[in-house]
């Protein structure tokens, strides 16, 4: 019997596996991918993280579960398939027996599945203009998307990059009015409207976009430096439909607190319902959720 299941181990998870084992619960930490880290270790470069200026993901990654691994934290590498009342967690490892399911899945960035996306990501390609927009200091960039976070996107990168295209497959945005204004006030930000990306270009590094005007059908080639996709986020809750309550986008309504309307279901990262989605709140998730388990421990001994 665990005193918690940590499922997924992301910034979130290690987090929680480190603070569950500092508080001397019984805890085991379940992840499906071969390796820890979670989105992080696809990302190049890390430069907002504090004390850790220009990390590699990957190496942030591993260090995070070097950290977990020098404690003593358990990890079993297993594909979570169900969470049972009770509660039984269901892999294809066996069932763990628990007390308490703290969730840290985290989310996935909706991609544009178009050639040269996934060869070029990490080189030119990245899903997140706060974390990588620096690199693209002087720089042509372009945002692909229409909603809040592409034209956030636009406007944050338009502060440091020579020109930022805003690329939108309709004619008019659905951002919030006053973003919408807003960047199309900056000088150096061009919307291109009705069209959509085709392939990602280049060699070892983004140099072009392939777009197509979904009005006329004519095609053209973009010159650009880099490429932030902006279409949407996926959180990874599929595990926790009719386990606790969902938001109508999947994400798992809780506050800072990781606690759910679920007793005894605790969730950490970007899977749950919050304003900023980074690796620094990722891994205050996991201490945040670990306090509130061990308070809840206390209350159902």
């Amino acid at each position: 019997m665990y005193d918690v299941v940590i499922i997924g181990s992301g910034p979130a998870g290690l987090s929680a596996s480190i603070y569950a084992k500092r508080a001397g619960l019984k805890a085991v930490t379940i992840e499906k991918s071969p390796m820890s880290g979670g989105q992080v270790v696809n990302t190049y470069e890390v430069d907002n993280y504090p004390g850790l200026p220009g990390i590699n993901g990957f190496d942030m990654g591993m260090k995070f579960r070097e950290h977990a691994d020098k404690l003593g934290c358990e990890f079993v590498n297993a594909t979570v398939r169900a969470i049972k009342p009770g509660f039984m967690v269901e892999t294809d490892a066996g069932l763990f027996e628990t007390k308490t399911v703290l969730a840290a899945m985290g989310a996935t960035h909706a991609k544009l599945n178009i050639p040269g996306e996934e060869e070029l990501a990490g080189m030119g390609v990245s899903y997140c203009a706060t974390c990588d927009g620096a690199f693209f200091k002087g720089k042509t960039t372009a945002v692909i998307g229409g909603g809040d976070v592409a034209v956030e996107d636009a406007i944050f990168l338009a502060r440091g990059c020579e020109k930022v295209y805003l690329i939108h497959r309709r004619d008019e945005l659905r951002a919030a009015e006053i973003l919408q204004q807003e960047v199309k006030s900056l000088p150096n930000v061009e919307i291109i409207w009705d069209s959509v990306a085709l392939s990602i270009e280049g060699e070892d590094q983004v140099e072009s976009l392939k777009l197509k005007n979904v009005k006329t059908g004519e095609e053209s080639q973009l010159s650009v430096d880099g490429v932030f996709v902006a279409v949407g986020i996926l959180p990874e809750s599929e595990l926790l439909s009719g386990v606790t309550e969902l938001d109508e986008k999947g994400y798992v309504i809780a506050g800072e607190d990781g606690v759910c309307k679920t007793p005894g279901i605790f969730v950490a990262g970007d899977i749950r319902t919050k304003k900023l989605r980074q690796i620094i709140t990722a891994a205050a998730d996991g201490a945040n959720a670990i306090t509130s388990i061990q308070e809840y421990l206390v209350r159902n001994k």
